[in-house]
């Protein structure tokens, strides 16, 4: 290999991406900034110019990204409606005379609440101020109380309605639709992973995860009634949802507008539908919308530029000539991903690396779905990996008004035996494909496919 061949220099603007990252400029223009600065030297400046408008026409122009606003502003009305504190107030009353059950009850809130909001951010912080004064108050331990949280609010990013899996579908070129189907099991897997290590840690250490007192009495009829009062829309919604989407009545984007036409009608119902809630959810949606749009247009262009000078191909030599054929490249992809999310954000990971790495899993032969939910399982670890795991920082944000002299490396502590966890559910994906493609193949044989 030539070091100083066009190829070479592709990686190396690769290299300078991470390091400007690192650095601390936003990604988004730095990804637009590096492609400009190497397409405007390595490539044809007017094939350069012309081909990239066309580009980002075609992203703007993507009926199916529709659903990534319409999702958000869901999760985030759904937030404000205050159904998220019945439902943990309601459940860690039902669960909470256990062991470690006030822990559990999160879990199961966390599992929920992911699949009808998707916004992990809006989820973690909205626990980390209800749940996290609670656990601790109930003599929690903070590494477990903080760890809890935090995972169970990035449930979000494998449960559907996800949208990183809706992006995923996007770069990948597989149906939205049949991978939310395939996600349904491994985001089942990693919830009962979960609360068997809830239930381990309160058995081995029950003063970390203690019963609460007093709650015994809470057996009558008015108590199950509001605790199904909370559950219920939440699962009507749900199925509204996904039910719309899985049996092919509406394709992504149509279930997501009823899913944000669901959310509007519940924060009536709650009293909840006020003008300055419905402001507030709809400037979020616009700054978390812009952000996702803006990284992928720049990643657009970097992934333009990228393969124009060859860098696609060099990797793709790479790796397709690594010991151990379609095994090595998985193992060596899904590595470089889960070290990659130390340092990068979810979306520059989903822009950027997976477009390179799905084009050589069609050439090894590897299923494409199954693939992808491996890399949504290792991208949701990302969230949770010190030092700039996103789940992290939101709950050390949300517990300065509960906890305020929390420090940081309580919650990373806190979050190491579920991040352990996480990789061992990805192990077992790994040996156990059909965990992941029995149930669209289900569905398909279902529809007559």
């Amino acid at each position: 290999m030539n070091f100083f061949s066009i190829e070479v220099w592709a990686l190396l603007m690769f290299v300078a991406l991470i390091v400007f990252v690192l650095l601390g400029y936003s990604v988004a223009f730095t990804l637009g900034a590096i492609a400009l600065i190497f397409g405007t030297i390595f490539l044809d400046s007017a094939l350069f110019m012309g081909s990239l408008p066309l580009r980002i026409w075609g992203i703007m122009s993507n009926f199916t990204l529709l659903a990534v606003p319409l999702f958000i502003f869901m999760g985030i009305i759904l937030e404000k409606s205050g159904l998220a504190e019945a439902l943990l107030k309601n459940m860690g009353l039902l669960f909470g005379r256990l062991r470690g059950g006030l822990a559990l009850s999160i879990m199961l809130v966390g599992g929920l609440l992911a699949a009808t909001t998707g916004v992990v951010g809006a989820t973690v912080v909205t626990m980390g101020i209800v749940a996290l004064p609670s656990l601790l108050k109930n003599g929690y331990s903070p590494t477990f109380a903080t760890g809890t949280i935090a995972t169970a609010g990035t449930l979000g990013q494998i449960i559907p309605p996800s949208i990183i899996l809706i992006l995923l579908a996007d770069v990948s070129g597989i149906p939205v639709g049949r991978l939310f189907i395939a996600a349904i099991i491994p985001g089942g897997l990693l919830i009962v992973s979960y609360c068997l290590y809830i239930i381990f840690k309160a058995w081995r250490d029950p003063l970390s995860a203690p019963a609460l007192v007093g709650i015994n009495q809470v057996k009558d009829l008015a108590f199950f009634i509001n605790v199904l009062k909370s559950v219920i829309p939440i699962l009507l919604l749900i199925l509204f949802v996904l039910g719309t989407l899985f049996f092919g009545i509406a394709s992504p984007t149509e279930s997501a507008a009823f899913g944000a036409l669901g959310s509007l009608i519940l924060a009536l119902f709650y009293g909840k539908l006020t003008f300055r809630n419905l402001a507030d959810a709809m400037q979020h949606t616009t700054r978390l919308t812009s952000m996702v749009f803006l990284v992928l247009i720049g990643a657009t262009a970097f992934g333009l530029v990228f393969r124009g000078m060859g860098g696609d191909y060099l990797v793709h030599e790479i790796l397709t000539n690594l010991p151990g054929g379609q095994w090595g490249f998985i193992a060596t992809s899904l590595i470089l991903i889960f070290v990659l999310g130390f340092f990068l954000d979810f979306l520059e990971i989903c822009f950027i690396v997976v477009p390179i790495l799905t084009p050589i899993a069609t050439f090894l032969g590897i299923d494409l779905l199954w693939f992808a939910i491996l890399i949504a399982v290792n991208l949701q670890t990302s969230f949770l990996t010190p030092p700039f795991g996103f789940s992290l920082f939101y709950l050390k944000a949300a517990a300065k008004y509960s906890a305020p002299e929390m420090k940081m490396s309580v919650i990373y502590r806190g979050v190491i035996p579920f991040v352990v966890l996480q990789i061992i559910c990805l192990i077992i994906m790994i040996l156990f494909p059909k965990l992941i493609t029995w149930l669209p193949d289900l569905m398909d044989s279902l529809q007559g496919f």
